[in-house]
């Protein structure tokens, strides 16, 4: 695997209509903007992209391969997945199906990630990867929303071709550790396995942008999700404003630096330039261990879930 940079850029919220971010953020976004956000990545040097074929049906795809191709293919990190949920089972071999039809899209003809994107049934879908690293038209592996057990089988399936889960990727964030409780951040670490953490902003809830005064713009499912427990975050908001400004950073690099402290690698939406700026600098940042133990004392006061309705417990 090329070396990882310490931030992807995610580009669900890229795809609109059918499983689009469009509908969680209320807007769709311009080609002008989304060129402009990765160019902007492109020059801090953030060159890791995760997308998924389900992610607007092929319409995230379509607008990141509309972008890369104007930069060294070699010099691009690209991450994308296969969802069971949506596969064509009757294709002799869907995995694949599925891949080839991402290729397209992004026109490329090889994949440095490529994740099955569900645990809907490890047994049937993990052995689908194995052919796809044979060929070389996938450079690595990894598994999303996966549990522990789950994610063992699934580098035991790999193993027995000679192959390892490369990568894991759950929802990790100060509000939700239920991958770090569960033991998979040890396990990951123990065996190697980067592991990506999306959500780490928590659509925006923890981007120090939002307050009980000014909540979430109303129409989209975020507004539904989070501005009802935007109080109960206050607290733990203030202190990580007040973190950043001993650090010369903002609430939202707070978050993704304490990501990275925890040894992940944070996934974060790109949609506005100041996205990738945040990104940025906060690889700059360092948190102390009593930073750490402040903020995560404070998210388990604040008594919020926000496991996703998609997403089985870590348990």
């Amino acid at each position: 695997m090329k070396k990882l940079p310490k931030i992807a850029l995610g580009t669900w919220s890229w795809g609109a209509g059918a499983n689009g971010g469009d509908a969680v953020f209320g807007n769709s976004l311009s080609d002008d903007q989304m060129k402009s956000v990765f160019d902007t990545a492109i020059q801090a040097g953030l060159n890791l992209w995760d997308t998924a074929a389900v992610y607007g049906m092929g319409s995230s795809e379509n607008a990141l391969g509309k972008l890369i191709h104007g930069y060294p293919r070699e010099d691009l990190i690209l991450s994308t997945k296969f969802t069971p949920n949506i596969a064509d089972e009757q294709a002799a071999h869907p995995v694949s199906a599925m891949l080839e039809e991402s290729l397209k899209r992004l026109g490329v003809n090889n994949i440095d990630i490529y994740w099955i994107h569900s645990p809907k049934d490890v047994e049937k879908w993990t052995p689908g990867l194995i052919p796809l690293l044979q060929t070389g038209k996938v450079k690595s592996v990894g598994v999303s929303n996966h549990n522990l057990e789950q994610i063992k089988r699934a580098n035991e399936i790999l193993g027995a071709a000679g192959y390892s889960v490369s990568a894991a990727q759950n929802h990790y964030s100060l509000l939700y550790r239920s991958s770090e409780d569960a033991g998979i951040l040890d396990y990951c670490k123990e065996n190697g396995i980067t592991f990506f953490a999306y959500m780490v902003l928590e659509q925006g809830a923890l981007s120090g942008r939002y307050n009980p005064e000014n909540p979430m713009p109303e129409g989209s499912k975020r507004a539904e999700t989070y501005n009802k427990v935007l109080p109960q975050l206050q607290a733990l908001t203030d202190a990580m404003k007040a973190i950043g400004e001993k650090k010369g950073g903002s609430v939202a690099q707070v978050a993704i630096a304490w990501a990275i402290s925890k040894g992940t690698l944070p996934i974060i939406g790109a949609t506005k330039n100041y996205h990738v700026s945040d990104a940025a600098k906060a690889i700059e940042i360092t948190l102390n261990q009593d930073e750490i133990e402040l903020l995560e004392q404070l998210s388990r006061e604040a008594g919020v879930n926000t496991r996703g309705a998609w997403e089985k417990s870590m348990d």
